[in-house]
């Protein structure tokens, strides 16, 4: 299993392939869970254990909670298992409750703690790997932040911290009164949403303009050894079985290609689109939103398979559906 150093001193044990949760506890309402569920929660786990991934990522407003709580009973029903595998959760986003408290996002120290003691509880876990801010709230106060991790922290609660959607001055603003270290930042990333590459193809060019992935965040990432994860690696299938009526012909044509590379290397559409990220020296976790088991075993070898650079350019400019500039 592949070790990949997170900050600084840290070498930590994770898996290079993510299993996120999003998708536990059906729907995102309040909604009693049934037998159906936790046997979903199992077999996803199952599945993703076998493959390699000891890594799961959550947030606390995923199916209004029931994705946490559906893991929570995996965790009672398979004793030692918390042990041997690392938990991410969110917070920050809250849904509108009344007329007079609209959807936000909240860094408060109060908000901040309070979530995470609802996360543990719906987990049944005394802690946490990692913590992320989910969403950049406007109002945010970076010491108020700093207050809450380091709470977080002392009372074991949590052991590392990180943030999600987030540009390289919003991390440079929390660290400048964090002295716990943000480790992870979590992206959307993917052959489809290729913004990532595109912010540095496009320098000094006019399409620069219409690109919206935060200018300078990955390589700020890169140098300061915060992880980058991806979420929505898999482009809800686009590459590897979805219906591609009414697509743009880019889309189809990757989807061939892909599709061909597989054949060639004899494994999935999955693994190659995902071995698109892994192959870039960002060192990038994907983090597999789907919790079908046959799936997450689709993605086994994307852990290990790297594309050679005309591979990996190929799919790129193809996806693109135009040359390099």
């Amino acid at each position: 299993m592949k070790s990949i150093p997170l900050k600084h001193k840290y070498q930590i044990p994770v898996s290079q392939l993510v299993l996120g949760c999003m998708r536990l506890g059906g729907s995102w309402d309040q909604s009693p869970l049934t037998a159906e569920h936790y046997k979903q929660g199992h077999e996803a786990v199952e599945a993703a254990l076998e493959i390699g991934i000891n890594m799961f990522d959550h947030a606390d407003i995923y199916a209004a909670g029931k994705a946490e709580r559906v893991f929570g009973q995996v965790l009672k029903d398979r004793p030692g298992l918390r042990e041997q595998i690392f938990i991410q959760s969110k917070c920050g986003i809250r849904f509108q409750e009344s007329p007079d408290k609209p959807h936000r996002f909240d860094f408060s120290a109060a908000h901040i703690l309070h979530s995470v003691d609802g996360i543990l509880e719906r987990l049944s876990t005394p802690y946490i790997d990692f913590l992320l801010l989910h969403r950049p709230d406007p109002l945010v106060d970076p010491e108020e932040v700093a207050s809450a991790f380091h709470q977080l922290k002392q009372a074991g609660k949590v052991r590392w911290f990180g943030v999600s959607n987030m540009s390289q001055g919003q991390i440079r603003l929390l660290q400048s009164s964090c002295d716990e270290p943000i480790v992870v930042n979590q992206l959307e990333m993917s052959l489809l949403k290729n913004g990532f590459i595109e912010q540095g193809i496009h320098v000094n060019q006019e399409a620069a303009r219409d690109n919206v992935f935060p200018e300078g965040t990955l390589e700020f990432c890169r140098m300061e050894n915060i992880q980058l994860q991806s979420w929505g690696p898999l482009a809800q299938g686009l590459y590897s079985g979805a219906s591609l009526e009414d697509k743009p012909e880019p889309i189809k044509q990757t989807a061939k290609l892909v599709q061909q590379l597989a054949e060639q290397k004899n494994t999935t559409p999955e693994a190659i689109v995902l071995a698109w990220l892994t192959t870039h020296p960002a060192g990038i976790q994907p983090v597999i939103g789907t919790v079908n088991p046959d799936r997450i075993r689709a993605c086994k070898d994307a852990a290990t398979l790297r594309l050679t650079r005309e591979e990996w350019y190929l799919l790129y400019i193809s996806q693109r559906g135009r040359n390099l500039p």
